[in-house]
């Protein structure tokens, strides 16, 4: 039975109508309003678009911000006005049927253990790297949520006593230095220090500002500079995943998110970092290190997933 993924970003909605092995039929997008009220309509608008003459089981909502463990109240979006929004309810008081909500960061990862790139494991752990870092965590062949439903912030583990400051209240997170935008403060850096950094300074003169498309480039040219920016940024991924690996024990980490297109050049310091920081190293089991295949498609794919799940689960 087919069912409906939506994942609501920060500038668009994308949606999908879903099958059961992950293949997407027929799918829309849109810009995402601003406005929370005509946010909610525009979600009722797709979904009714995307329905057609299928029969659909359910509906997947994916969101940024913390959903409770019901999957049903989203107590914080940090990018739209939502406060202990009873999105489901609503949702299923305007549109009919069973409609779930999760967190779009688990819905990305659900969907890469189904259906991508962790497949044949039974414990895994994404990293999303994007403007900030994302996370989710599969155990036991289930998505971990915690027991508010707020687990799996992996973005918030602190790596750095007293570090950079983080937009979540606390300093060396992470997501300060891991994402995307730390990326581009590590280039930054690195052009201002001369030497290797010439090609990302002159970039920078030409364009006025570094951004994720230009040090991209560069690394895709084999830049000394913006490689040893990347650098730096796998080798505090690599420093987070093993304290990840002494808690969680997964046999494999995922890394999506736009800097994971860099592939091998991304994950080669990942791991050396990883084995440098490893606890009990030589005698514990080491885990593979894969880039994400489903990149742009997963967020609808796994909230729709989700959502056939708890059909199944609570029939």
């Amino acid at each position: 039975m087919h069912a409906i993924g939506i994942d609501i970003g920060g500038t668009k909605i994308a949606g999908a109508v879903v099958d059961e092995l992950g293949g997407i039929v027929r799918s829309d997008r849109v810009p995402t309003p601003a406005d929370p009220r005509l946010l909610e309509d525009a979600v009722v608008a797709m979904i009714e678009g995307l329905r057609g003459g299928d029969e659909i089981g359910a509906v997947g909502v994916a969101a940024a911000g913390f959903v409770d463990a019901a999957q049903s109240t989203l107590y914080y979006a940090p990018n739209i006005d939502w406060r202990n929004e009873p999105l489901r309810a609503k949702l299923e008081a305007r549109v009919g049927g069973t409609v779930v909500v999760d967190n779009d960061a688990n819905a990305a990862g659900w969907a890469e253990f189904r259906f991508g790139a962790g497949r044949l494991v039974s414990d895994m752990v994404m990293l999303t790297i994007g403007t900030g870092v994302g996370g989710a965590i599969v155990a036991g062949d289930r998505l971990f949520r915690g027991g508010f439903g707020a687990g799996a912030e992996l973005g918030h583990l602190r790596v750095v006593p007293d570090g950079l400051a983080c937009g979540c209240g606390q300093r060396g997170c992470i997501e300060q230095y891991g994402s995307g935008r730390a990326l581009l403060r590590m280039a930054g850096e690195i052009a201002d220090a001369g030497g290797i950094g010439q090609a990302l300074a002159r970039a920078r003169a030409e364009r006025g500002e570094l951004d994720g498309a230009i040090v991209g480039g560069l690394i895709e040219a084999g830049d000394p500079g913006a490689v040893a920016a990347l650098r730096q940024l796998g080798h505090w991924l690599g420093a987070a995943a093993a304290s990840l690996s002494a808690v969680l024990d997964p046999q494999r980490f995922v890394f999506g998110g736009g800097v994971a297109i860099a592939g091998e050049l991304l994950l080669e310091p990942i791991r050396e970092a990883y084995l440098e920081h490893l606890p009990a190293r030589g005698y514990h089991p080491e885990p593979d290190f894969v880039v994400a295949e489903l990149q742009n498609d997963a967020g609808v794919v796994g909230a729709a997933d989700l959502a056939r799940v708890w059909v199944a689960e609570h029939a």
